[in-house]
């Protein structure tokens, strides 16, 4: 299903930064054309409070946060409401979730219209992890790297109640002090700090989170997240299959994203020099009954994953020999074979990330994958099992 745009206009002023005025900012999470989230907060020496919408799948959620700051900046209390977008609670859920933090632990507490759930867990100094599409509250992780040097691994509680680490650590680049990656999030996203550690720019191009976000100011959220419409499932499942003679099956299981006016190869979506999951979600897998043999590469029968690596002198497939992993799970130590690919240009424009295994004859075949204005392809031939 496609994504509804939502058209957004976005002030560019912003309020004067002092040390005791409210810094307010929004930010605008895009794929490709498309909105997926909004984010506001306002910042001031005491406290950074702000509201989040994001849409995915079937529904449209928002958040409101408050954070107080103790006199070191680092956090002192913390709240954090899950609604409908309406304002309206989710059947049977808490209606607050609220953090204390000590010199030497951190509180959490799930608030029920009957009941409270209290748990205090053993941490020095930790900070809260809040939920993706809340990046507002980084700006103190870049505040404590400054002041202290460092802001790697912070303990952190989030609202699932799993005390785990957060930090930032340079990602090398242009403007290593300002530019960021952020660690122990769902997503390890690109983060933009000006000097005064106001955020600038949030970056998922090389994590499964592609939307990016730039800072802005006036933006009419409450008009903005009514007419958010449920994204609905965005990179659907699609099986691609080859008859090779009796009992010989070649199958790929994949998912399937789309370009959204993205730049593809050696771009935002497949970029120079990573290997890319040649998908969405899932890792693509592929299975075979029989032997293929992929130039002077030969893969037994079996059931692998495939990725792709896409350089400036080429691209290759590549044949893992780990199944039944998410698709940002890759380890090189698996790798069976490393296979170059054709690279030609399609008819037309393909959206939708496509896989094709094409059957020519009994024993030869190949697989296609068409995306944007490319197709890659390796030609295979299939050998039957010989008991």
């Amino acid at each position: 299903m496609r994504l509804h745009t939502v058209t957004l206009t976005i002030g560019t002023s912003l309020a004067a930064a002092t040390a005791v005025a409210a810094q307010p900012a929004s930010l605008v999470y895009r794929l490709g054309k498309d909105t997926v989230a909004i984010e506001q907060y306002t910042r001031t020496s005491t406290g950074v409070s702000g509201e989040m919408v994001q849409r995915s799948g079937t529904a449209v959620a928002r958040y409101q946060y408050t954070l107080t700051l103790a006199k070191n900046g680092r956090p002192r209390t913390a709240s954090i409401k899950r609604m409908n977008v309406d304002g309206s609670l989710p059947p049977n859920a808490p209606s607050d979730t609220r953090f204390t933090v000590t010199a030497d632990s951190i509180v959490r507490e799930v608030v029920f219209a009957d009941s409270t759930q209290r748990r205090a867990f053993a941490a020095k100094q930790a900070l809260i992890n809040f939920p993706t599409f809340i990046y507002g509250p980084t700006e103190l992780l870049a505040g404590i790297a400054k002041s202290s040097g460092t802001a790697d691994s912070i303990p952190a509680l989030g609202l699932a109640g799993n005390l785990g680490l957060t930090g930032i650590v340079p990602a090398g680049g242009d403007s290593t002090a300002a530019r960021v990656r952020l660690r122990g999030g769902a997503y390890a996203m690109i983060l933009r700090f000006d000097a005064n550690n106001k955020l600038q720019l949030v970056d998922g191009s090389f994590t499964t989170n592609k939307s990016i976000a730039s800072r802005g100011a006036g933006l009419d959220f409450a008009a903005i997240a009514t007419s958010m419409k449920p994204t609905g499932t965005l990179s659907l499942r699609e099986t691609a299959r080859g008859a090779f003679g009796p009992g010989g099956i070649v199958l790929i299981d994949y998912g399937r994203p789309s370009v959204r006016d993205r730049t593809v190869w050696g771009g935002a979506l497949v970029p120079f020099d990573t290997v890319w999951r040649t998908g969405a979600n899932d890792a693509t897998h592929l299975f075979t009954s029989r032997t293929l043999t992929m130039g002077d590469v030969v893969v037994p029968p079996g059931a692998y994953t495939l990725f792709v690596q896409h350089t400036r002198n080429g691209t290759f497939l590549v044949v893992n020999k780990q199944v039944g992993q998410w698709g940002t799970i890759y380890s090189a130590a698996n790798d069976l074979a490393r296979v170059p690919m054709q690279m030609t240009t399609t008819p037309s424009h393909v959206e939708e990330f496509t896989i094709a295994v094409r059957a020519i004859n009994a024993t030869r075949g190949a697989i296609e994958m068409s995306w944007g204005p490319s197709m890659v392809s390796v030609p295979f031939t299939a050998t039957a099992v010989r008991l």
